[in-house]
């Protein structure tokens, strides 16, 4: 119920499964609950993506209405019921680079094992859909140096995921010349929104030496690959950042659909279960303890 791990411990957790010698299957979360799912099922880390926590905190799409304090709490939330090191999405850092360094140092004190921070324009738009363009190089390499930096104040350490979208209007090129950019800048990990094909996947790799991440989203841009096949081309990191949502609203309207047809859903958790992950049995042997 109550994670006993430090921020701190959790970064050098993820930094070492970055070192390690297998990819990392990283699905994403949306709340506390997901989240300690994820934990429960022995997967190493997760992540939390503005598109899901704009979905299911507000109703909303992700198109830069989430503000930094709701992200920021909701970090806070996952990392006080979990002890697995999870990654959390920082989209453009709410403003300028200033604020970039506060989102980093707001997320590594919330106990955030890494933080994203990406170069589209605000408003910012889901990587999968229209309407999106980035800043300037200038501008993004002012952005990912002062995430840099933040790094190394206070006394929580957190690990930087920088990512481009340049695919989506300036091409594959400027995306790599991008992530080279922000690899000398000394990220810890690197992300290509948008790559459509399996010869850009090994180009990216080929170019741009680091740990990169890859973004599969059923029904996305990018293709589907076997998970080995995405190991052997040389990617760190395959993210699904929407399949346990997109799994949970599907489910959600089959259970709605048989109450308005008056039929019970018996393809759901069993009380008992459900009680044991959201952490009664927990809670009460704490209360127990303190009788």
């Amino acid at each position: 119920m109550f994670s006993k791990i430090k921020s701190k411990d959790k970064a050098e957790q993820l930094r070492q499964l970055l070192n390690g010698p297998e990819i990392i299957v990283m699905p994403g979360c949306f709340d506390a609950l997901s989240a300690k799912l994820i934990e429960r099922e022995g997967l190493k880390v997760g992540f939390m993506s503005g598109f899901s926590v704009s979905s299911t905190k507000l109703g909303m799409p992700d198109t830069g209405l989430i503000s930094f304090s709701e992200m920021a709490e909701q970090v806070r939330n996952i990392c006080n019921a979990t002890s697995i090191p999870i990654i959390f999405d920082g989209d453009t850092g709410y403003g300028n680079s200033v604020n970039v360094f506060r989102t980093v140092r707001g997320y590594a004190d919330a106990g955030a094992a890494g933080v994203m921070i990406e170069d589209q324009k605000w408003p910012k738009k889901c990587g999968h859909t229209k309407g999106k363009d980035v800043v300037d190089l200038d501008e993004a390499n002012s952005r990912i140096k002062a995430a840099v930096d933040a790094r190394e104040y206070g006394n929580k350490d957190i690990l930087i995921m920088a990512r481009t979208d340049a695919i989506a209007t300036r091409g594959l090129d400027d995306a790599i010349k991008r992530m080279q950019s922000f690899s000398k800048l000394g990220v810890d990990i690197l992300f290509i929104e948008a790559v459509k094909n399996k010869e850009d996947m090994k180009r990216i790799i080929k170019e741009v030496p680091g740990h990169h991440m890859l973004n599969l989203i059923e029904d996305g841009e990018t293709p589907l690959l076997e998970i080995n096949e995405i190991e052997e081309i040389g990617y760190k990191i395959a993210v699904m950042p929407l399949t346990l949502m997109s799994a949970s609203v599907k489910t959600m309207q089959e259970c709605l659909n048989n109450m308005k047809n008056k039929v019970y859903n018996k393809n759901v958790s069993k009380f008992s279960d459900l009680r044991d992950i959201v952490g009664f049995n927990e809670y009460y042997d704490i209360e127990d303890k303190y009788k």
